[in-house]
């Protein structure tokens, strides 16, 4: 049966406390890119756990009184790991708190909301997700990058450095982003060459996108490690690899050099 969305509580809040847990996802990096439910849900917050990656600026118009809890977790560094956040959410929640669970992109595409919801509805906690735009798609957008475009690509997928790139399809025809790549950058190429992948398929890396400080670097694949290493690229970043990079503006400002002999990073 339908069922309204309260504007008091997540939808469907049936659980057994007071309290409540919504995963809500911030979008790309700029704080006006947040849903209007997003929103709307930071606004009746008592408490707000933020990530690494939410957009920060969202923090500055929280209700006096709102409690802020910073659960970071960049690599190498954690302030609390997975399963302490679980707890927490379940704890906040049981004490009758209704918390956002403030997340970078969107809480479902590679941020463990769904573990984090499952947690909640086993501790019978009421849970909602409010979507957020990823940015495996925005990023790209934000460079003038489509991820499939008639032509060029005809679908694209999404995944991490650290997966086996190798089983993905090798051609120019589909684009691939990755996410949370740019510590294994040298790794992925040698293993997306490996695999068949064309050493001259365009690419780009989109650091901090949507922020002041956005920058885009494009280049072929063959050299990709050796340019991003050549200006000291950083995380965050998303890294674009297809035809569909040749779309962008910042095309014509590629990089290309003789690239290294394709070795894994030691």
């Amino acid at each position: 049966m339908a069922r309204e969305l309260s504007p008091h509580a997540p939808a469907g809040s049936t659980g057994s406390t007071g309290g409540w847990v919504a995963l809500v996802g911030g979008g790309p990096g700029s704080s006006g890119l947040i849903t209007a439910r997003g929103l709307e849900l930071l606004g009746q917050a008592d408490v707000v756990v933020v990530d690494a990656l939410a957009p920060r600026d969202l923090l500055e118009d929280l209700a006096p009184g709102t409690e802020v809890i910073d659960a970071s977790k960049r690599r190498g560094r954690h302030v609390l790991s997975q399963e302490e956040i679980d707890a927490l959410l379940v704890d906040l929640a049981h004490r009758g708190k209704g918390v956002v669970r403030l997340k970078g992109g969107d809480p479902y595409v590679l941020g463990r909301g769904g573990e984090e919801a499952a947690a909640c509805r086993a501790a019978g906690v009421a849970v909602e997700v409010v979507p957020g735009i990823t940015s495996a798609i925005a990023v790209p957008a934000a460079a003038g990058i489509p991820v499939t475009h008639r032509g060029l690509s005809r679908g694209f997928s999404v995944i991490t450095a650290h997966a086996d790139l190798g089983v993905l399809p090798q051609r120019r025809d589909h684009t691939l982003i990755l996410l949370m790549g740019v510590s294994r950058l040298r790794d992925s190429v040698v293993s997306l060459l490996e695999a068949g992948s064309d050493a001259a398929t365009p690419a780009a890396i989109i650091e901090r996108g949507y922020l002041p400080d956005q920058r885009v670097t494009t280049t072929e694949l063959r050299c990709l490690a050796d340019v991003a290493a050549r200006y000291g690229v950083t995380a965050p970043a998303v890294i674009v690899i297809g035809d569909v990079v040749t779309l962008s503006p910042y095309w014509a400002d590629r990089v290309v050099e003789e690239a290294r002999p394709a070795s894994p990073a030691a």
